[in-house]
Parts: C-alpha cells; sequence; structure tokens
C-alpha cells in the first residue's frame, strides 16, 4: 500500500507537472508547477518516513552519486549563508522560483525517494507516463500553431491567440504549457529519447505498438521544430548523433538491425519533417533547402526583426533589434565577472538578478533588452558560477561527471545498453539546454531523476538499504507517526499559503496598475500575512506613497503623514532584508519624490537624491540612475537659496545628465532631457543641439523636438 502510493505520486510527478499552469498567479507557468512540486515531495516524504517507521528501518538506498550530491548540497548552504539575500536564496528569485535552496532540497529528496522506494518495473511506467504527459502537452500547444490556442480558450473563453502578446505567440514560436519555446523544446528532446527506447526495447518488431511510438516520435520532432528553439534542436541532434554511435558500438545495433525496415521509414519521416517544417538554425536550413528553394523562407529572426521595424517604421524610425546571441554574450561576460568578485560562494544562489547590476557591461544599454531585469545568466553554469562561486560550479560539475560515468559504465557492461543509451541520450539534451539557457522546474525533475531511473533499473530490486535495527515501542511508534502526520500537514499549509499569498498579491498588482491604490493596499497587506515576502514590501510602500500624495492632496494631512511613516516602514523592511538590492533603492528614490509633492522639503530630495547615490553604487552602469538624479539635482537647483549651492547643483544636473549619455549614447529620454535643462538654464543654442541630436541619430519624425526647435 505504502509502495503502491509513493509509485503513483511519482507519476502524478512526471504526468502533471508539465501540464499545470493556472491564470490567478503572478507567473502562470512556473510557480504553480514549483508548487505543485513541493506538495508532491511532501507527500511521498510522508509517505516514506512512515514507511521508516512501520517497518523500524531507515529507508536511504545509498548510489554512486552520493557523494557529489552531498557536496553540491553544501556548496548551495554554504552560498544562502554568505548570501547577498538569503531570503531570496532560500526561496528562489520571485518569478522564477525554482533553484533555490529550497528547491534544491527539494529534488534531491525526490531523488532519493526514487532510489529507495521504487523498483525497476516502476521506472518503465514512468517513462510511459512522462510520454502521456508529453502528449497532452503537444495536443494542448498545437492548436495555437494555427491560431486557436488551447491556453485561450481555457482562460478567456476565446479559440484564438488574442490572449498573447508579439512576444510569445504561440504561431510563431510554440510553448503549451511550459511557459516558453526554448522550455518546451528541451522537454520534448528529453521525451524523443524515451520514445526512442519503447520502440527499441523489444527484440521483435510489433507493429501497433512501433507505429503507435513511430508517429509519436514524428509529432514530437514536428512540435519540437515548431518552438523554433535552436538550443533544443541542437540539443536533439547531438543527442542523436551521440546515441548512434553508442548503438553501433554496443549490442543496440543487433535490435535496430531487426527493426531494420521500419526504422529506415522512420527515419525517412523524420527527414520529410524537417524538409518541410525547417529547423531555423541557418546551417541546416541551407542544406536542406539545396536540392530546391521553393519552401524556403525568412528565418524567425529576420521575421521578427521585419515586423518590429515595419512597425518602427510606422512610428517614423528604426530601432535595431539586437541578436539574442549578442545579448547572450553581454549577458555571460557579466556572470562571468561575478564569478570573479565573489569567487568561492558566489553572490548567492538565485540573486543573480540582483547581483548582476554591480558587474553589468555598459554593452548592454546598446542592446535592444537595455532595460530588462535578467534573473538568470543564461547559462545554468555560469549562473551557477556568478551566484554559488567555484565551489558551488565545481560540485555541479562533478554531479554531471559521475552520473556520465556512471552511464558510461552501464553501456559498457551491456546490462540495460537499451535504456542506458536512451537515458544518456535523454540527460545530455538536459545538460545541452542548460548551455544556452537555465533550468526549468521540469528539466530539474529530469536532470535529478533520469539519474535515479537508471540506478533503479540496475539494482534489479537488490537492497542496499542502511537499516536502524530498533525496538521500537508502539507509543513511540505513534508518536512518531504523529510528528510526521502534523509536520507534513503543516508543510501542505505552508505550500497552500504560499500560492495564496501569491494570489493575493497578483490581485494588488492588478489594482496597483490600474491606479486604484486604495483597494491594492489591504491586498498587499493579506498577501504578506499568508507569507512574507520582501518584494510585496517594496511593491506596497510604493502604493502607500501614492496614495499618501492623493490624501495631502485632498487635505487629509493627517491620513497623508500616517501613509507616508507606513511607506517608509515598509520600504526600510525591504532593504534591511535585502539590503543590496538595487530595485529597493530606487523605490526609496521615487517615494521621497512623491513625498516631496507632499511637503515641499528639500529634505526629501536630499534622501531621494542619496538614495540613487547608493542605488549608482550597486549598479554603476545603469544609465536610468543618473538620469533620476538629474532630475533631483534640478530640483534642487530651483528650491536652493544660496546662490553658490544652486550653482553647485546646476553643475551636478548637467554631469549627471551628460554621465547618462555616456552610458547610453542613444537614449532619446536622455537627450530630452538635457535639451530640457539647457532650455531651463537659458542655453538656447545647446538645446536646439541635443533636440538636432535625437532628429538626426534616434527618431528624424520626434514630436517634440520638432515642436520644440520651432519653438526656439
Amino acid at each position: 500500500m505504502l509502495n503502491a502510493t509513493i509509485k503513483y505520486l511519482y507519476y502524478l510527478l512526471f504526468l502533471l507537472t508539465p501540464l499545470i499552469m493556472l491564470p490567478f498567479t503572478s507567473e502562470l507557468f512556473e510557480f504553480n508547477k514549483m508548487l505543485f512540486i513541493y506538495i508532491v515531495t511532501v507527500c511521498i516524504l510522508f509517505v516514506w518516513i512512515i514507511k521508516s517507521i512501520l517497518l523500524k528501518k531507515i529507508i536511504l538506498n545509498k548510489t554512486v552519486i552520493d557523494i557529489p550530491i552531498f557536496l553540491f548540497l553544501i556548496s548551495q548552504i554554504i552560498s544562502t549563508i554568505f548570501s547577498i539575500d538569503k531570503h531570496t536564496s532560500f526561496f528562489g528569485y520571485y518569478g522564477r522560483f525554482n533553484g533555490g535552496l529550497l528547491s534544491i532540497i527539494t529534488y534531491i529528496i525526490l531523488y532519493y525517494g526514487m532510489v529507495s522506494n521504487l523498483k525497476r518495473d516502476d521506472i518503465f511506467n514512468v517513462i510511459k507516463i512522462s510520454l502521456l504527459g508529453s502528449i497532452l502537452v503537444i495536443l494542448w500547444g498545437l492548436p495555437g500553431r494555427f491560431g486557436k490556442d488551447m491556453t485561450c480558450l481555457f482562460f478567456m473563453g476565446q479559440f484564438d491567440n488574442s490572449c498573447w502578446t508579439d512576444q510569445f505567440h504561440p504561431e510563431t514560436r510554440l510553448f503549451s504549457t511550459l511557459g516558453q519555446p526554448n522550455w518546451l523544446g528541451a522537454y520534448l528532446a528529453v521525451n524523443f529519447f524515451l520514445a526512442l527506447f519503447m520502440i527499441l526495447k523489444k527484440n521483435a518488431f510489433a507493429l501497433k505498438t512501433d507505429l503507435f511510438w513511430g508517429a509519436y516520435i514524428l509529432l514530437n520532432l514536428t512540435t519540437l521544430l515548431f518552438t523554433r528553439s535552436r538550443s533544443a534542436i541542437l540539443s536533439l541532434f547531438i543527442s542523436l548523433i551521440l546515441f548512434v554511435i553508442l548503438a553501433v558500438i554496443t549490442s543496440l545495433k543487433t535490435t535496430i538491425y531487426k527493426n531494420i525496415k521500419f526504422i529506415t521509414v522512420l527515419i525517412l519521416s523524420l527527414l520529410a519533417v524537417l524538409f518541410v517544417v525547417k529547423t531555423d538554425i541557418s546551417i541546416i536550413d541551407n542544406i536542406l533547402n539545396k536540392p530546391q528553394n521553393i519552401l524556403s523562407r525568412f528565418t524567425l529572426q529576420q521575421e521578427i526583426r521585419k515586423s518590429a521595424q515595419s512597425r518602427q517604421e510606422s512610428q517614423g524610425y528604426k530601432v535595431e533589434i539586437s541578436e539574442s546571441s549578442d545579448i547572450r554574450k553581454i549577458v555571460w561576460k557579466g556572470a562571468w565577472e561575478l564569478g570573479k568578485r565573489f569567487p568561492f560562494f558566489g553572490s548567492g544562489v538565485e540573486t543573480f538578478a540582483y547581483a548582476y547590476y554591480f558587474v553589468r557591461p555598459a554593452s548592454h544599454n546598446l542592446t535592444s533588452e537595455w532595460d530588462y531585469l535578467y534573473n538568470k545568466a543564461h547559462n545554468e553554469y555560469l549562473n551557477y558560477l556568478a551566484t554559488t562561486g567555484t565551489f558551488g560550479l565545481m560540485s555541479y560539475l562533478f554531479v554531471i561527471l559521475f552520473v556520465s560515468v556512471y552511464f558510461l559504465k552501464q553501456i559498457a557492461k551491456s546490462e540495460n545498453i537499451t535504456l542506458s543509451i536512451a537515458l544518456f541520450s535523454a540527460y545530455i539534451t538536459v545538460i545541452f539546454n542548460n548551455f544556452f539557457g537555465f533550468s526549468t522546474t521540469t528539466q530539474q525533475i529530469y536532470f535529478y531523476l533520469i539519474p535515479a531511473a537508471l540506478i533503479v533499473a540496475a539494482t534489479k530490486g537488490k537492497d542496499t538499504l542502511i537499516t536502524a535495527s530498533k525496538n521500537t515501542n508502539s507509543l513511540k511508534k505513534v508518536l512518531l507517526l504523529t510528528v510526521a502526520s502534523a509536520s507534513s500537514i503543516l508543510l501542505i499549509i505552508y505550500f497552500i499559503n504560499y500560492w495564496l499569498a501569491d494570489v493575493t498579491f497578483t490581485k494588488a498588482e492588478t489594482m496597483s496598475k490600474s491606479g486604484n491604490y486604495q483597494t491594492a493596499i489591504p491586498l498587499y497587506q493579506k498577501a504578506l500575512k499568508f507569507k512574507y515576502e520582501h518584494v510585496y514590501q517594496d511593491k506596497l510602500s510604493f502604493v502607500l506613497a501614492n496614495v499618501a500624495v492623493l490624501a495631502a492632496y485632498q487635505k487629509q494631512t493627517d491620513l497623508s503623514g500616517k501613509l507616508v511613516d507606513l511607506s517608509k516602514f515598509y520600504n526600510k523592511q525591504s532593504l534591511q532584508v535585502s539590503p543590496e538590492n538595487v530595485l529597493y533603492w530606487k523605490t526609496k528614490a521615487k517615494n521621497e519624490y512623491l513625498f516631496y509633492q507632499i511637503n515641499l522639503k528639500t529634505e526629501s530630495l536630499e534622501n531621494g537624491m542619496k538614495s540613487l547615490l547608493k542605488a549608482r553604487q550597486l549598479a554603476p552602469t545603469d544609465p536610468k540612475i543618473p538620469y533620476s538624479l538629474t532630475i533631483f539635482y534640478s530640483l534642487l537647483s530651483d528650491e536652493e537659496k544660496d546662490s553658490e549651492k544652486k550653482v553647485l547643483y546646476k553643475n551636478l544636473s548637467m554631469k549627471s545628465i551628460s554621465d547618462t549619455l555616456a552610458l547610453k549614447p542613444n537614449f532619446r529620454d536622455g537627450y530630452a532631457l538635457k535639451a530640457s535643462l539647457h532650455k531651463k538654464y537659458n542655453e538656447t543654442a545647446e538645446a536646439k543641439k541635443a533636440y538636432q541630436y535625437i532628429l538626426e541619430k534616434i527618431n528624424p519624425k520626434d514630436e517634440e523636438s520638432l515642436k520644440e526647435i520651432k519653438s526656439l
């Protein structure tokens, strides 16, 4: 009974995790998947503990990668202890969730839960369940390719693609229930090899079964190509080459030879899919296009550029859309520099979003994504180097090395040959995709549980339990069962509250963005009661400051004062927990500007200026910070009565806007601010030059610049 419960919980994990998404949360996909994994893990751990109590022994199987996993876990714990934001390091970055210490512990529990409780036959069922889940993911996603998205139908009641923005459009790049095209591609690449195993695990050809899995493989590849995920497609090709090499040098070639007719037809069918759908990888597509160019078309990047530029031309100007590979190189450079700054234990698990600002290359400002917040390094290995240091990266690579060696040893033994090669090929797709991206919930499940699956299959029922023979009396047993049950219930309640907190936070954000601040405030406070998050405090602080301004305009002086105090309190709280978070220092500056509108005191402007100077220390290449400083200096110049200080602030404002434009020479708003300052300081010729620069270098049809030049 207990074994069956654990087994079915793993089945649920593989079946439902890729499918779960909900519209009520701040992040539709990963947050809900992560919470589901937490709850399933609590249930598995609970049943596992109950099983140990009833059997009067600790059920924990030793494995060949225990030492690497232990070292990796230690590296994550140490990195969390020395983190610039311990809360984020434990729970994960708010918006990604996966990757924090809590999630790492969860995946390790799942790993040991599988190797200690599942049997060989269970692994074959897990593979089937994983494939079933992928079929559902494919069927859910495919209609979106043809303008009929299931998610829009399910969430909005509209059977079209209208619920998605231009950035996330399933007709261009499919993502189904995974959230992003690269994530769907990586997921399908893993399951491609699981389906190959289902075909090759038999010695004899079985028409119905092989046709079914053959059709699945064709559907899998077609959907994968629709994602236009170059990393996923390349990972599939590289792993296929590895699969073929290992098959040729092992006894698997005998099985392939027995099914040669079917496999030949399958290969030709796969090539036909490639020829028709294409890969969006120019080297491969050029080869496919050589026989004929009838089906040739622009690559995805060209399509995006053409679409974006046509929109910009209609607005009167062009903005160069940066290549994702070029942006990635810049982010990688920043991650490398961050690793050098924190060489041993990194900036802290999952703190890349904040720490990247410390070393962010100025060249990032010249890309089309210059003002995006990068919460990952878009390379799992550099991300570990940056956030967990050399210790974290080396221990992570140590895990991969031990797993790879174990796979190769199993293949060399000619034991579980088909399973070993298929799982190893699937595992390589995970490793490869992590190089060009970062791990997600589904990828982490495969990263930890593919090795566990082979270990279980290889043990053939051998028992290597660490036992503790004890004569547990009935009273002690009842006590242990009670503690285990109570702890599990409390943990599940905690994760439910976590979900409710995010749902409430999402409602608050919706109200805030629509300007309904009075409704947003109690929702933020309610979210904080469900679960503490300094992100909630930061958002609440800014909303309170806005409402304080409204109250002041309505002559509600006492209420305005109380709201100002509350705003300061929550901002202070968020900065105490995350003192090196540049975003929170920016919030403080924005709040102080709002307070200035209430009290008209230079003290508020000076406090805002100090906050921005602190932010500039943390993010020296962020052009928005000196831009904001320019405004504060200009206001201080207006308020200052002392003529020398007035000139000082004027000079500081001009220096600050020059610093802004040095960081981002194509900053339209920066030049507009510079022009307005020159105009304000009666420097008409300089103001004209700034407006002229906008017209000549940025946008020749800029209405404000054209109007101002005529008036000057």
